[in-house]
């Protein structure tokens, strides 16, 4: 999949990182920064400014791409891009999960609601679930990376 977006994004777009699940492909591609100087605010401003600019220019094609990918693939395809610090995801899938979930668990939830800090319990357990992604990155990636190598050792096995 990343081979195919390698050939069929514009070279003028320059690398992209392609982020890829069961519902969703994310293209996300690196725009120039622009060269300001001043306060953390005037940069990110600028930055976003930026990646406005480029999403704007870009929207025709992006569309085009994103249908082939969409039938080639049988995945939606969302659209983002990043300059410098700054990083934009443009339309994306926001998809329901079912869990069921035991009274300690739904606490934790409606203590998260009752405080203020979600609005609800799925945005509390959506606030849960980008928390621990956000402290364990080095540890997803290992497990990642562990689950690729049983998928290779998968393939190379005998086909029934």
């Amino acid at each position: 999949m990343e081979g195919w977006f390698a050939g069929r994004l514009p070279d003028a777009w320059g690398a992209a990182t392609i982020t890829v699940d069961r519902d969703e492909i994310t293209v996300l591609v690196a725009v120039e920064s622009p060269a300001v100087e001043g306060s953390a605010a005037d940069v990110a401003a600028a930055e976003a400014g930026r990646i406005t600019r480029w999403r704007e220019e870009t929207r025709d094609e992006r569309v085009q791409i994103a249908r082939e990918a969409e039938h080639r693939y049988g995945r939606k395809v969302a659209w983002g891009a990043t300059a410098g610090g700054s990083r934009q995801l443009f339309a994306h899938l926001s998809v329901p999960v079912m869990t069921r979930l035991r009274q300690p668990e739904r606490q934790v939830l409606d203590t998260l609601v009752d405080s203020g800090v979600a609005r609800s319990r799925a945005e509390a357990l959506a606030w849960c679930v980008k928390l621990v992604g956000d402290n364990a990155d080095a540890w997803l990636a290992d497990l990642r990376q562990a689950m690729e190598a049983v998928q290779k050792v998968r393939q190379q096995g005998p086909s029934l």
